[in-house]
């Protein structure tokens, strides 16, 4: 925190903090491997696009916040984690003016961090339609990876109370955009297809999963995509830090091809897990 390393129960930030006030702010989530950080660089860009997007100054150059994750890790002497980097405007006063905030605050958390879905990468997701409409590019961007993310928790409340395990938006226009946290891909007759990132993030799992599919000869097509496309896939996956390259088999109530994860689906899941444990930036080198 600023400097500091501190133990959980005392690292805390003030009432008057405006990431804490208004959710302004922006962050990260990365993933450790074997003792590499994966995709470390392009999560540092992503941040300090995110950062700029807002004018959000974070005052220290992208080198240094490379090294105060990797040192963050290796004081929680860990190998496998998650990573939260987060750069708050900083303490104000009570108003919406971010010229009241001098300073803004830079926290690192790791934490150790399991399979988010659990045996659900075997058996497949349930996800549900929910009526929340993801945030317009015209309004708050869905590529700023901001603190202020009540647009996708509300997704998330209507999917719980409707059994599912994730949320599925649309946009304003009625086009598919992603997950509560995470993109979203369909197979029909061999071929992936996903909504383009003007309203929804740029994920860096999602760019991974790109060059997968370019690597095994996988026709992958950008483009907006509806509920038609959605229901008469063969697969449907999505894909984040968090949780990697996961399948999906019930949307609405209703099966996706036959209801279980299907062939390509499997096959990027497996090289997914390839390339993070063989790349990566070195945690102690």
């Amino acid at each position: 925190m600023d400097g500091r390393y501190v133990p959980r129960e005392e690292a805390r930030v003030s009432v008057f903090d405006h990431g804490f006030l208004y959710g302004d702010g922006v962050f990260e989530g990365i993933r450790a491997y074997n003792g590499r950080v994966f995709r470390l660089q392009e999560h540092i860009d992503r941040l300090y696009d995110s950062a700029r997007t807002i004018d959000l100054q974070v005052p220290v150059k992208k080198e240094e916040m490379a090294a105060i994750i990797l040192e963050t890790l290796r004081k929680n002497q860990l190998k496998n984690g998650y990573i939260r980097p987060i750069v708050s405007r900083g303490v104000g006063d009570l108003g919406l003016d971010p010229r009241k905030c001098p300073k803004p605050s830079i926290i690192v958390i790791a934490v150790e961090w399991g399979a988010m879905y659990g045996d659900l990468y075997e058996k497949g997701l349930k996800a549900i339609t929910v009526s929340v409409r993801r945030n317009p590019a015209s309004a708050l961007p869905p590529n700023v990876k901001s603190l202020n993310y009540l647009n996708n928790i509300l997704g998330k409340i209507e999917a719980n109370y409707k059994g599912g395990d994730e949320a599925i938006f649309f946009d304003t226009n009625g086009y598919l955009s992603e997950g509560s946290g995470d993109n979203i891909f369909f197979v029909k007759n061999g071929v992936i297809f996903t909504p383009p990132t003007l309203n929804n993030l740029r994920g860096i799992t999602r760019a991974v999963v790109l060059e997968i599919a370019q690597s095994l000869g996988i026709t992958l097509i950008e483009q907006n995509l509806g509920y038609y496309d959605m229901y008469a896939a063969d697969e449907v996956f999505v894909t984040g830090t968090a949780a990697e390259v996961a399948p999906i088999v019930l949307i609405d109530g209703r099966s996706i091809g036959n209801g279980k994860p299907g062939p390509i689906t499997r096959q990027l899941m497996a090289a997914f897990k390839t390339v993070t444990e063989t790349e990566g930036t070195p945690i102690y080198p």
